[in-house]
Formats: C-alpha cells, structure tokens, sequence
C-alpha cells in the first residue's frame, strides 16, 4: 500500500493530526482558544498549531477562530501518520522566517 492509499485508508473516526500555520502572533490569552494544540511561535511573526483534530467539523471550528482574529491563514496541511509526531526528523516542521 503506497502513501496516499494508506492516508485514504485512515479511518476518519479517528482524530487527524493537521498542522495549521499562520501570521501573527497570539498573546497567552488568545492562545487558550487553541487549547490542545502545539503553538511555536517564530522570530518571523508566523504562528504552527499542530495537534490532533477529531474531525472536519472540529477542523473548521480551528479555521473559523483564525479567521475571527483578522490574521492571514497561510497553509493547513494534514499530516501523514510517519510525520504526525514531528515533522518527519523528530521535530516540528520548522517557521520560515
């Protein structure tokens, strides 16, 4: 079974592992609405949220937050089961600055 069959394969009963970047930074109080996920906060002024989603519905609550916060959403990526604790080399994908 090759990458995408096993991504497909993945039974969506199960909580997805997405990592969800934008711009700006969140003071300690706006990152409680992110409550679950990992937030790295880069020297560029872009934001990672990664962490588990139960969802889609679950999903679009995150995207309709950031949205409400007036940033600019930059990329949204599912991650495949090998990259879901790091970004594939034992740490998080790194912010581009």
């Amino acid at each position: 079974m090759n990458k995408a069959e096993t991504m497909r394969a993945q039974s969506w009963n199960q909580s997805q592992i997405y990592e969800i970047r934008f711009m700006g930074h969140l003071s300690s109080y706006r990152a409680q609405m992110f409550e679950g996920l990992e937030m790295v906060q880069g020297p560029g002024g872009e934001t990672l949220l990664r962490g588990p989603v139960l969802d889609q519905a679950a999903l679009h609550g995150i995207l309709n937050r950031i949205r409400d916060l007036g940033v600019p959403l930059l990329s949204v990526r599912r991650l495949s089961p090998d990259q879901a604790g790091t970004g594939g080399n034992g740490a998080p994908s790194p912010l581009s600055s």
